[in-house]
C-alpha cells in the first residue's frame, strides 16, 4: 500500500485517521458514471455502510457474504446494506440498522464521514447512497440472520490492493468490471466497482493487469441465478 496508514500512537478513540479523512473529502465529490447516475424521478431509495477500520493488519473494511437463498444479489460478497424503511430517516441511519443486523456491528461505535453521491443499479432499480464511516470502535462481528448473511468479514485494504488479488471479471452480457479474490470470497459487481473506485481515490491502487478478463466461474453465477445481477 502507498500513503500514509493509521497509527495508534497519540490517537485517541474517537480521532479518525489523517487518511480516512482525506479519503473522505476526495469520495464526497466521486465522479459517477454516466452508466449509474440515477435518473429523473430517481429508484427504490437504499444505502450500504462503508466501514473502514483499523486492524492489526492495517486498514480493513467490512464485508458481508449475502446467502444464495436471496432474491436479489444472491451469494454475492457485499457492504453491509439494503433499502432505505420509511422509519429510518434517511440513508445514514438506514446504513448503521443494516450493518446492525447483518453484522452486528454497534453503530454506537461507529463514526460517520461523508455520503458518498447517489449510484443508481439500473438491473434491480435501486438508487444506493453509499455511507462512509469510520470503526471507531470495532466489536466482533458475525452474521446476524444465517438466512441472509452466511458470512462477514473484515477484508484488509492491502489485500484489496494487491495485484495478485485483482481481476477483470466477464458478465454473461459481455460487459466486464473489477473483482477481487480475497478472504475467499469473490467480489464483483456493484462492490466491486466502489472498492476500485476507493482504491484509486486513496492512493493505494497498484499496478496489476486489467486487460484480461475471466467468466464469472459457474458457482457464482448459479448464485446469483436467484434475482437480478447488479451489473449485467
Amino acid at each position: 500500500m502507498t500513503g500514509s496508514g493509521p497509527t495508534a500512537a497519540g490517537r485517541g478513540e474517537a480521532d479518525v485517521p489523517r487518511w480516512l479523512t482525506n479519503l473522505a473529502q476526495a469520495a464526497a465529490g466521486m465522479v459517477v458514471p454516466p452508466a449509474m447516475r440515477p435518473p429523473p424521478g430517481g429508484g427504490r431509495p437504499s444505502a450500504v455502510l462503508i466501514l473502514l477500520g483499523d486492524g492489526p493488519g492495517g486498514p480493513d473494511l467490512l464485508l458481508v457474504q449475502r446467502s444464495p437463498l436471496l432474491r436479489r444479489h444472491a451469494g454475492q460478497p457485499a457492504f453491509p446494506g439494503g433499502a432505505i424503511d420509511e422509519s429510518d430517516g434517511g440513508p445514514v441511519p438506514a446504513a448503521l440498522r443494516e450493518a446492525a443486523e447483518e453484522a452486528g456491528v454497534d453503530p454506537a461505535g461507529v463514526q460517520v464521514l461523508t455520503v458518498l453521491p447517489e449510484l443508481f443499479i439500473p438491473r434491480s432499480g435501486f438508487s444506493v447512497t453509499p455511507v462512509l464511516a469510520w470503526w471507531r470502535r470495532p466489536v466482533p462481528v458475525a452474521p446476524g440472520d444465517p438466512g441472509e448473511i452466511t458470512a462477514v468479514a473484515r477484508v484488509r485494504v492491502a489485500d484489496l490492493a494487491d495485484p495478485a488479488n485483482r481481476l477483470t471479471a466477464r458478465y454473461p452480457s459481455g460487459l466486464a468490471g473489477p473483482a477481487f479474490r480475497v478472504g475467499g470470497m469473490l467480489v464483483w459487481g456493484f462492490t466491486a466497482m466502489i472498492v476500485d473506485r476507493l482504491l484509486a481515490i486513496g492512493g493505494w491502487e497498484r499496478p496489476w493487469d486489467a486487460g484480461t478478463a475471466e467468466d464469472l466461474p459457474p458457482e457464482v453465477l448459479r448464485a446469483a441465478a436467484g434475482g437480478p445481477d447488479p451489473v449485467t
